[in-house]
């Protein structure tokens, strides 16, 4: 199985256009040694030639055009991808279909009946998509049993609901459904290797952390530093948790949970928001990172189970 970082930052990316915080405004100076990052997605495959596209941001046409693997050039009009999984329904993770609208068919889109209903209603993006190429809708199983994807042989996923939270437009918004925010235990069916893959998670709870224990792989939510990142740098008054993100440092964040996984198990962190100190690649932050053998994934970034 191959996994393809395509984008691995936080809403926005980074530099965040509108952002003079300590990390974007070095990095347009050349102060503080980063890489540029696009909105967090993933593709995975596992024969090299079909692809699952897990959540489509609005970054996505740059992100198509920095891995030749998804253009394979076999007709006039073509893709790799076969499928998209939708996570969740917010902004940064679904913006991106718009620019796919120019599909010869219908996209096979797989997500949740609640991140159905806000991209249909207060976001109507499945709507305005039935005017050019459409979307064949597929409702996503949460749970033990797990799915298959036809066009997607060696491919076995199973998705979990998460304790995140709704986007602002949901009606949801702070009493989040269980299917509002998904993570994903991806199996290739021939090797048994996992991947498990949540962008957005606040809470451990136990059906996932016995997941992250299954997993070869664990490609996880690293948005933020502290809870109170944000409000500390007046860029917000909420805080990490009240996001849906949990924080990386504390007794109860990411960190002391990966740090309690085998030794075996690849640790990577995605979705980083542009304020995190990890992004500065000479951060003490970053550093601790290194020590404890944990990665900071990138755009371009290629894992192999």
């Amino acid at each position: 199985m191959k996994i393809r970082i395509l984008g691995s930052a936080a809403g926005g990316g980074f530099p965040q256009w509108n952002c003079n915080c300590h990390n974007c405004r070095g990095w347009r100076e050349g102060t503080v040694r980063a890489k540029a990052r696009t909105q967090s997605s993933i593709a995975v495959s596992a024969d090299d030639e079909r692809w699952l596209l897990f959540n489509a941001s609005p970054d996505i046409l740059q992100q198509l055009r920095e891995f030749p693997a998804l253009q394979p050039g076999r007709a006039l009009r073509d893709t790799a991808i076969e499928a998209i999984v939708l996570m969740d329904a917010q902004i940064d993770h679904t913006t991106g279909l718009y620019m796919l609208r120019e599909h010869r068919q219908p996209w096979a889109i797989w997500c949740t009946a609640p991140v159905r209903s806000d991209l249909m209603g207060g976001n109507p993006l499945f709507q305005v998509l039935s005017h050019y190429s459409g979307v064949a809708w597929h409702d996503m199983p949460v749970g033990e049993a797990g799915f298959d994807i036809d066009r997607l042989p060696g491919l076995h996923l199973q998705a979990l609901p998460l304790r995140s939270n709704a986007p602002p437009y949901s009606p949801r918004r702070d009493q989040p459904d269980p299917g509002d925010n998904a993570g994903m235990l991806v199996r290739d069916t021939r090797t048994g290797r996992r991947l498990f893959y949540a962008p957005g998670l606040v809470e451990m709870e136990p059906h996932v952390w016995a997941a992250m224990q299954q997993a070869d792989c664990v490609l996880v939510d690293g948005t933020l530093w502290t809870d109170d990142e944000m409000i500390r740098l007046g860029a917000s008054t909420r805080t990490a948790r009240a996001m849906g993100h949990m924080p990386l440092s504390g007794e109860d964040g990411m960190l002391a949970w990966l740090d309690r996984l085998p030794a075996s198990t690849r640790k990577v962190l995605i979705h980083i928001n542009n304020t995190n100190p990890i992004l500065d690649e000479d951060s003490p932050e970053r550093a601790e990172l290194a020590r404890r053998g944990i990665e900071v994934a990138e755009d371009g970034m290629e894992i192999i189970l």
